[in-house]
């Protein structure tokens, strides 16, 4: 059986590796700092598998996690310049391969869903040969992996230290906002932990007037979009509006179809995110890799957008999830 915690082991190993490079790298004047950012992170997807198993205590993940936000918050990680392609050689690939480069990519998905779709069903010896339960995450890495070879082929490359050095060129460009949502997804559930939820639905259900279905779809709506705004991700917005205003009030006493409440009431959360700065992985850094002068350009081009979508989900929910 292919087990997911072998993919976590993978990718805990390459921020291991690419740490490694961080603190070698004399061109980054924050290389410690870096280094230890990173390496933190490699260390937790290791050291994770021992606290789920009950094997070790969860306290040092916590820690480091602490750790991590002063060395992000304090400035004391950076940027430095890893050996990879140049710019001509990359140009020259570009015009070489064309539409062809962006095949690697592709081969992710595809490999993803033949997982999830056909060879979660595979058995040998009467025992599954992909993790039950875990066939989708598990496809992703297979395909990530896939992919990777497909392109170290395609492009004849022999050194696997220049895709290696390629990400870490990535992670350092994205620093500490590529944690984000995973971030502010645990900032949810520790809201909702600690009665957020609760006393927000408290609140709603005191002001809100008898009986209103359709000013209670509004208040959801708008709430998660607002709430996803101040924390950056719906996934954050989630527990808390749904335990205050989703689930007790639209399902329980609207009886409305649950999964298409909570479906749609999590697409107007998305809503937000394309407009709020907080999803920096989403809105901010994309600006700085492509180097737009307006690092607020995504969130104003998406902010139509965002404003019609979430008029059309109210709507749907409306007349559609009741």
């Amino acid at each position: 059986m292919i087990k997911a915690e072998w993919f976590y082991w993978l990718v805990g190993l390459s921020f291991l590796v690419m740490a490694g490079q961080m603190l070698t790298d004399r061109s980054n004047a924050k290389r410690l700092g870096t280094a230890a950012f990173w390496g933190l992170i490699g260390a937790g997807f290791i050291y994770s598998s021992w606290v789920v198993g009950h094997r070790a205590p969860a306290e040092p993940l916590g820690a480091a996690v602490l750790v991590m936000v002063v060395l992000a918050g304090c400035g004391f990680t950076g940027r430095g310049t890893p050996r990879t392609t140049t710019p001509a050689e990359r140009t020259a690939h570009a015009a070489r391969f064309g539409s062809r480069l962006f095949v690697p990519a592709l081969t992710i998905p595809v490999v993803a869903l033949v997982c999830a779709v056909g060879v979660a069903r595979l058995r040998i010896g009467g025992r599954p040969v992909l993790q039950e339960g875990s066939e989708t995450i598990l496809g992703l890495g297979i395909g990530a992996v896939v992919a990777l070879v497909v392109a170290m082929v395609m492009l004849r490359e022999k050194r696997l230290s220049v895709p290696v050095a390629s990400g870490r060129s990535m992670l350092e460009s994205m620093g500490w906002a590529m944690l984000l949502p995973q971030m502010l997804a645990t900032l949810g559930a520790i809201f909702q932990v600690s009665g957020v939820g609760t006393q927000v639905g408290k609140i709603t259900t005191a002001v809100l007037p008898d009986n209103s279905l359709y000013v209670a779809v509004v208040v959801y709506c708008v709430g998660m979009f607002l709430f996803t705004l101040i924390m950056g991700n719906a996934f954050a917005a989630f527990p808390v509006m749904t335990a205050a205003v989703g689930w007790p009030v639209l399902v329980e006493h609207f009886h409305g179809n649950a999964p298409a409440v909570l479906a749609l009431g999590m697409l107007a959360g998305f809503c937000g995110t394309l407009v709020t700065p907080m999803a920096a992985n989403f809105n901010i850094v994309p600006a700085a890799l492509l180097e737009l002068k307006d690092q607020y350009g995504p969130i104003k081009a998406q902010l139509p957008t965002a404003g019609v979508l979430l008029v059309c989900n109210i709507v749907i929910m409306a007349l559609f999830a009741f």
